[in-house]
């Protein structure tokens, strides 16, 4: 069976079509040795599922980028008021070596009928994953011990340091908490 999810990916990943909004499978290197749970595909959106397992994987890097990673829902007001934020740290940091991915932690059932058209009404350029775990209460405070659960929160990561933050963020609260984490 894992064999043939990883095809399945594999196919997925290469046969599709770049499209002009810049909309595309999860690149980061992590994500392509790291098998999703399951892939949501629409018109030219790629989704990723992962449980927890899988996706402490994903964070558990130990290469050079560094990793903006954001939980957030499509029902979570100041998730959603800083998603804009994100945005702008993907595109002003997308060729140097920075990767957003925004986890959203939207409800599994609710993903063709909210998330996918979320994502195309907003055009989010960042990857976004799905984090499909109803375990809560085991993988929270694996995230962080002090997390509370409560969203929007947020991981800046590369091999060097780690940082947690359980808060909204503007471009340039988050921006300055980025530029602690790149190396010149």
């Amino acid at each position: 069976m894992k064999t043939i999810v990883t095809i399945v990916f594999i196919v997925v990943l290469f046969g599709c079509k770049e499209s002009n909004s810049e909309r595309k499978v999860v690149a980061i290197n992590n994500f392509n040795m790291v098998e999703p749970i399951d892939i949501i595909k629409a018109k030219d959106i790629t989704i990723p599922v992962y449980d927890y397992d899988s996706f402490e994987k994903l964070i558990a890097t130990n290469d050079t980028k560094t990793y903006v990673v954001n939980f957030w829902a499509t029902w979570c007001k100041p998730c959603v008021e800083e998603l804009p934020s994100f945005e702008k740290i993907y595109d002003k940091y997308k060729g140097q070596n920075v990767e957003v991915i925004l986890v959203s932690l939207d409800f599994p059932k609710k993903v063709d009928d909210v998330l996918v058209p979320f994502i195309e009404k907003n055009k989010l350029k960042s990857n976004v994953i799905l984090l499909d775990d109803p375990k809560q209460n085991r993988w929270i405070p694996k995230v962080d011990k002090d997390w509370s659960g409560a969203i929007p929160a947020t991981i800046i990561i590369n091999e060097n340091n780690r940082s947690f933050y359980e808060k909204s963020f503007t471009f340039i609260e988050l921006e300055d908490q980025l530029k602690g984490f790149i190396t010149n």
